[in-house]
């Protein structure tokens, strides 16, 4: 009878060593997937990243080249710092954009533009162009510097 026990008990617990190391098993590959799943999602965002500063840096030289305007190239480089998260990093940087960014990054474009009334379109006009003027050759020496900007990796 004892030995009837101790065979039954020994069963018994092979058999839950079998189940548990089935579920240790499953626990594994579950992480070996969500680790390999969360390196392609960091994989995709850190290239969507790089390839944002490479618009960056196109625009700047653009800007330089004067293939682009100027307002209009501080207006692009601005908002895609901004989808970086990255203003606050590089505003200090980068002073005289960002000082020209904060002037002309309300003004609407395009039809909201066009819906202005002559007058309001006028001021607006006259607050974008007299911050150019100020700012112009400083924003272009800057625009140098962004031509060339290397980001750190550990944004």
């Amino acid at each position: 009878m004892t030995t009837a026990i101790i065979v039954i008990g020994i069963l018994i617990i092979i058999g839950l060593s079998a189940y548990a190391t089935k579920l240790l098993l499953q626990v594994k590959r579950q992480t070996e997937k969500k680790l390999q799943a969360q390196a392609e999602r960091d994989a995709k965002a850190d290239e969507k990243r790089q390839q944002i500063l490479t618009d960056i840096r196109y625009i700047a030289t653009a800007m330089l080249e004067d293939r682009c305007e100027l307002s209009e190239g501080v207006v692009r480089i601005g908002k895609l710092f901004d989808i970086l998260s990255m203003t606050e990093q590089v505003t200090p940087l980068f002073p005289q954009l960002f000082t020209h960014y904060d002037v002309i990054k309300t003004h609407p474009i395009m039809e909201a533009r066009q819906a202005l009334p002559k007058q309001q379109r006028m001021k607006l006009d006259f607050a974008r162009m007299r911050s150019e003027a100020d700012l112009g050759e400083a924003i272009l020496e800057e625009a140098k510097q962004i031509a060339e900007f290397k980001a750190a990796k550990n944004h």
